[in-house]
């Protein structure tokens, strides 16, 4: 490999040289705008939770079936329900773990979540904007950032849930800017049939609302665990599976932002290999030099043997969805408080 220098381009100087139709966000950009959301693990931050974490019943599931996925289990908990209601058995204990462990994860999310109040309009209105610039906007995040954004203003992305909120695949060529959810989102449910609803909830009521759903209804959310996990849990959905194929898609160009494809991602940087963009332009959050460089090899090393790609890489702070003026500032109860 060649020697690896400190330099960043500029995004606007990098856009016009190298455009990006598509948008390809990871958990960096949900830091880059609030701080806590930098967890590493959904399953362990719903242990450490004061209030109602995983009790020892709740992990002892989970270590049978061997993941730390949460909507798999929910939905075989479901699955479970129902069976034993068909059958005349009492179903009291699976359905008090259902109860159990989505209350574990609901309280997990919100207290490492910005909650509504703390969020200017601004700053969605801005991460709005920057959306519409891109025909395609994947996003790996199930935090509701995003889906907050596109309800401040719709106008100029396409609708691919119908009128009673459900996903439609023959929906997916509406006009205007396509948002996809590559691992779900806390908007998303999951029903028993695979099928995906979207929640019509307002804005504030998303974070609060989305333990309410009807029964058979789980989350719809791929939290992080190993990468061929996810990919499971993924085909099991047909909004996510569609969304993976729309990603192994995308021949022109693609920004990364916010993204590390890691090996707990290795299923999104398989499907950006199989396109084989014309170029990737790569967000680089400029800490250090060596920092730069560290990143920069870490790309290398992933699509460097993709000689039909070209890359780029870009200083993060630069793209309008990484200047510094939209980070909030965490109040200091805030953990104390949640």
């Amino acid at each position: 490999m060649p020697p690896v220098d400190a330099h960043l381009t500029s995004w606007p100087e990098l856009e016009q040289r190298q455009p990006c139709q598509a948008l390809l966000l990871g958990n960096g950009a949900s830091r880059a705008l609030w701080k806590p959301f930098g967890y590493f693990s959904l399953f362990e931050q719903a242990q450490k939770v004061r209030h109602k974490g995983l009790g020892v019943s709740d992990q002892a599931l989970f270590k049978a079936l061997a993941s730390e996925l949460f909507e798999p289990l929910l939905s075989t908990l479901n699955t479970t329900v129902r069976a034993n209601a068909a059958l005349a058995i009492n179903s009291t204990a699976p359905l008090n773990r259902y109860y159990s462990i989505k209350e574990s994860l609901i309280h997990a999310i919100r207290s490492v979540h910005i909650p509504w109040p703390l969020l200017p309009s601004a700053n969605l209105s801005a991460i709005n904007q920057a959306l519409k610039a891109y025909r395609s906007v994947y996003t790996s995040n199930y935090d509701l950032l995003v889906p907050w954004a596109v309800r401040q203003a719709p106008e100029g992305f396409a609708a691919l849930f119908d009128e009673e909120g459900f996903f439609d695949v023959r929906r997916t060529h509406a006009e205007g800017t396509r948002v996809l959810h590559l691992h779900g989102g806390l908007h998303l449910l999951k029903l028993p049939d695979g099928s995906t609803r979207q929640r019509s909830a307002e804005n504030g009521e998303l974070l609060d609302g989305f333990a309410v759903n009807i029964p058979g209804e789980v989350p719809l959310f791929i939290n992080e665990e190993r990468s061929e996990h996810k990919l499971r849990a993924i085909r099991s959905s047909d909004y996510l599976s569609w969304g993976l194929g729309q990603l192994a898609s995308e021949r022109e160009g693609l920004c990364l932002f916010g993204q590390h494809l890691d090996s707990t991602d290795q299923h999104l940087l398989d499907a950006i290999r199989q396109a084989r963009p014309a170029h990737l332009c790569i967000a680089i959050r400029p800490l250090s030099e060596a920092s730069i460089i560290n990143q920069k090899q870490h790309f290398l090393q992933r699509f460097g043997d993709m000689h039909e790609t070209s890359l780029h890489f870009f200083d993060a702070s630069s793209h309008p969805l990484g200047a510094p003026d939209l980070a909030v500032e965490v109040p200091a109860d805030f953990a104390r408080r949640r």
